[in-house]
């Protein structure tokens, strides 16, 4: 287990619970989920520090939750401020994890209430006639400040794409190498689509005097980096030529709605197809550097650290820049299903592109059939896809596979990463038919 990659105490609690879980597991010779059920049965088992709590989930059934609301899934505290929909699944007091199979009744753009969550603290206060946004650096010639008025004023475009956590997928992992890992053990769900609107970054530097010399910028929000003994600001760093990108903004308003606190209100960053990370919230200067930047968040976390991925110095591994390719069925984990036709709907995305082509398994991999694409398929977001289905009584393992306008193709298998980060390979989801 990697403490360092912990981001509070309650985390820090839940992994050495998961790491028990796991290791009874395995010395009884039976999976994780089989041992939990187990555990729930005995008398006394909350007597053992809860071990027995059964993380939320999916619902069992294609009806679920959805239509009960006294299922909702509640924060465990306050570190997320938004009324939450029924159906998701809180990992810690600061995650939020969409749920898949509420997605197959909607559009193709997330609703902000629906949209997943992960602070590291409560979203700070918000004061639009005191807030400023300042830019400095060695890489411009002029220091500036803008208030929130002069930011939303300004000259502005709208991006549909979507913003995507490192660790999205992170529990395949767990399941592929029968190990575990620290940190939110998310399926698919750390992923939403949105229409961001804000200013381009090309815009606020030119006003600062972007010098020719600019190497990279660095972000930096109001909440603190858990990492950092110092108590410094969370930042991520990029370079000068992705912030300079036409689609790279300064976001302040989702979905036509100024942002939410918990998306960052009043402003963050926007870097598709980058790492959630690298979005970073409620931001408050901006560093333009003729020299690299380096901070302990990029160098120790924000990389592949395996025996598949040498570090490169100063990283600590393989620097994470794009999002892979994955794909997701929108249906509840595992499902529970009557036998009559269905449509299967799904949704297949790539943070270097677009994807072109999707390929769904109704048998575990040994038979492959094109999905139909819907529009939009913007790049840097996602395409809907589906796939007729008339199955019989029994048990499935269903298999999407997407391939993007570059050729990346997700693999059967990917290799391990001690954080379990960018798992990109093909998931198999079950589902149980019922006569």
């Amino acid at each position: 287990m990697r403490d360092e990659n912990l981001f509070d105490q309650e985390d820090y609690l839940q992994a050495r619970v998961d790491e028990y879980i796991w290791q009874k597991s395995s010395d009884a010779g039976i999976s994780r989920q089989r041992f939990l059920q187990i555990l729930a049965t005995m008398v006394g088992a909350t007597a053992i520090g809860g071990l027995a709590r059964p993380a939320p989930a999916h619902s069992q059934t294609s009806t679920s939750s959805l239509s009960n609301p006294s299922a909702t899934v509640k924060a465990k505290s306050s570190k997320i401020l938004k009324p939450l929909p029924p159906g998701y699944i809180s990992h810690s007091k600061g995650t939020l994890e969409m749920n898949w199979e509420a997605m197959y009744e909607r559009g193709y753009i997330v609703p902000n209430d629906w949209f997943y969550v992960h602070n590291r603290n409560t979203p700070p206060p918000f004061d639009p006639s005191t807030w400023r946004l300042q830019i400095q650096g060695t890489g411009i010639s002029t220091p500036c400040e803008f208030s929130y008025d002069e930011i939303i004023t300004m000259p502005s475009i709208s991006v549909t794409c979507a913003i995507e956590c490192a660790a999205n997928g992170r529990r395949f992992f767990e399941d592929a190498y029968n190990k575990p890992l620290s940190g939110t053990r998310w399926r698919l769900g750390a992923i939403g689509v949105a229409e961001w609107t804000g200013v381009p970054l090309s815009i606020l530097f030119e006003r600062a005097g972007l010098k020719s010399t600019a190497t990279d910028v660095l972000v930096e929000g109001g909440d603190l980096d858990s990492l950092d003994s110092k108590q410094s600001k969370f930042s991520s760093v990029v370079p000068i030529s992705k912030a300079l990108a036409d689609n790279s903004l300064l976001v302040y308003a989702m979905n036509g709605e100024p942002l939410p606190p918990d998306h960052g209100q009043p402003c963050r960053a926007l870097f598709p197809g980058w790492g959630g990370n690298a979005n970073v919230k409620w931001i408050e200067r901006i560093e333009v550097s003729e020299t690299p930047i380096y901070t302990q968040w990029v160098l120790e976390q924000m990389v592949l650290v395996g025996a598949d991925y040498p570090a490169i110095s100063p990283y600590k591994g393989k620097l994470i820049k794009y999002q892979n390719v994955k794909s997701a069925f929108e249906l509840a984990w595992p499902a529970t299903l009557v036998a009559k036709p269905y449509l299967l709907r799904g949704r297949s995305w790539s943070g270097k592109g677009k994807i072109v082509r999707v390929e769904v398994s109704l048998d575990g991999g040994k038979i492959w059939q094109f999905a139909r694409l819907r529009e939009p398929n913007f790049p840097f977001a996602w395409v809907r896809w589906d796939i007729e289905w008339n199955p019989i009584p029994g048990e499935y393992s269903l298999q999407a596979r997407a391939t993007d306008n570059l050729g990346n193709t997700q693999p059967i298998t990917v290799p391990w990463n001690d954080f379990g980060l960018l798992y990109g390979g093909v998931v198999s989801h079950p589902v149980t038919v019922q006569g």
